[in-house]
C-alpha cells in the first residue's frame, strides 16, 4: 500500500536537505498545487495521487500557496528526492518557467495542469481547461439570467494568473455585445473567498443598484454570495467558474445561479497518464498544449456534478 505524503513547505525543504534522493520510493511523483483550502486544487491533488498509485508511483503531495518562491523550493525538493516526474498547477506563468526548466535540466519532466506558461518546449505537457470557451458559456448564461440588461460587477482572479485574464476576456466578448449590460465595477479578489466577501460588501455600499455579479472562480462567487445574503440582497444574480460542490449545493438551493465546470480531477489524472507514457516510451503521443472543454452547470444539471466531474 503506497503512502500518500502531504508536506508543508518548511517540512519539504528540510527533507530536501536531510534525505538523499529517492530515500522514500524508487518511483516518486511530485504533485504540486496551490492551497487545498480551495476545493478545486484539492481535487487536482486527489485525482493525480489516485492515478499515480494506480500506475505504480508514490505521490508526494506539495502545496506552494501561489507563492513562486515556495514553488521554487518545492521543485528543489522534487529534484533532491529523485522524483521521476512532476505534476504542477503553477504559481504564475512568468515565475514558473525557470523552475520547470531547472527540473528539466535535472532530468525530471514536468506536466502542467490548469495553468499554462507562455513558453513551449520546457514542460512535456500543458493540459488546461478551455477557459475562453468556458467563460463564454458562463457569460451567455449570465446575460440570459440578467434579461440582457442591468448594472453588474465583475470579480477578477489573481492578475499574475493567465487564466484570470482569459476568463475576463471571454466574459466581455459576450457581455459587451449587449449595450444595456453595464459593468459598474471590476475588482480583483485574488481567487479568495474572504477577500471576495469583503470586496462585495464594499461594492454593495458604493453600488447598491447592482443586479448581477460574474466571478472568475467559484471561491470568489461563494464569498460574494455570502456578502449578498448578509446584506439581504439575494435578488442579485451570481455566476461563478470551476464547478465546485459548494456552488453546486448553492445552485440547488436557489442561491448562486450557475457556474462553469472545468474537469479538474480528470485533468490531473490525464497528466499522470501522460507522465507514465512519457517515462515508458519517451513521448506522450499528443501535442504539448492541450485544451479540455468546459460545461455549463445550472439548475438543470447540478444534480449530476460531483467533485469537478459530471456523473453519467
Amino acid at each position: 500500500m503506497f503512502k500518500q505524503l502531504l508536506l508543508s513547505t518548511a517540512a519539504a525543504a528540510m527533507l530536501a536537505v536531510t534525505l538523499p534522493a529517492g530515500a522514500f520510493a524508487a518511483d516518486l511523483m511530485a504533485i504540486i498545487t496551490p492551497s487545498h483550502d480551495n476545493p478545486f486544487f484539492k481535487a487536482e491533488a486527489e485525482g493525480a495521487a489516485a492515478k499515480a498509485k494506480e500506475l505504480g508511483f508514490e505521490p508526494l503531495i506539495l502545496v506552494h500557496d501561489d507563492d513562486a518562491n515556495k514553488q521554487n523550493q518545492l521543485i528543489d525538493t522534487a529534484i533532491a528526492r529523485g522524483a521521476k516526474a512532476i505534476v504542477l498547477d503553477n504559481a504564475g506563468a512568468a515565475a514558473t518557467t525557470a523552475a520547470v526548466q531547472k527540473a528539466k535540466n535535472a532530468g525530471i519532466p514536468s506536466f502542467l495542469i490548469d495553468r499554462e506558461i507562455n513558453e513551449t518546449g520546457i514542460a512535456v505537457s500543458q493540459i488546461v481547461s478551455n477557459n475562453y470557451q468556458g467563460a463564454q458559456l458562463g457569460a451567455e448564461e449570465f446575460v440570459k439570467l440578467m434579461g440582457e440588461k442591468g448594472p453588474y460587477a465583475e470579480l477578477l482572479g489573481r492578475e499574475a494568473d493567465t487564466n484570470a485574464g482569459i476568463r475576463s476576456s471571454g466574459y466581455h466578448d459576450v457581455i459587451d455585445q449587449y449595450p444595456d449590460m453595464k459593468m459598474v465595477v471590476q475588482q480583483s479578489a485574488n481567487w479568495s473567498q474572504p477577500e471576495a466577501f469583503e470586496k462585495m460588501q464594499t461594492i454593495l455600499q458604493a453600488n447598491p443598484e447592482i443586479k448581477g455579479v460574474i466571478s472568475g472562480n467559484d471561491t470568489m462567487a461563494m464569498g460574494a454570495w455570502a456578502a449578498l445574503e448578509a446584506a439581504g440582497r439575494t435578488d442579485v444574480i451570481v455566476v461563478g467558474f470551476d464547478g465546485s460542490n459548494d456552488v453546486r449545493d448553492s445552485i440547488k438551493k436557489g442561491g448562486i445561479k450557475a457556474t462553469v465546470l472545468q474537469p479538474a480531477y480528470r485533468q490531473a489524472q490525464l497528466a499522470v497518464e501522460q507522465a507514465k507514457q512519457y517515462l515508458d516510451t519517451g513521448k506522450t503521443g499528443v501535442e504539448e498544449k492541450q485544451l479540455m472543454d468546459c460545461v455549463l452547470i445550472n439548475a438543470d444539471n447540478a444534480d449530476k456534478l460531483e467533485t469537478f466531474a459530471l456523473k453519467d
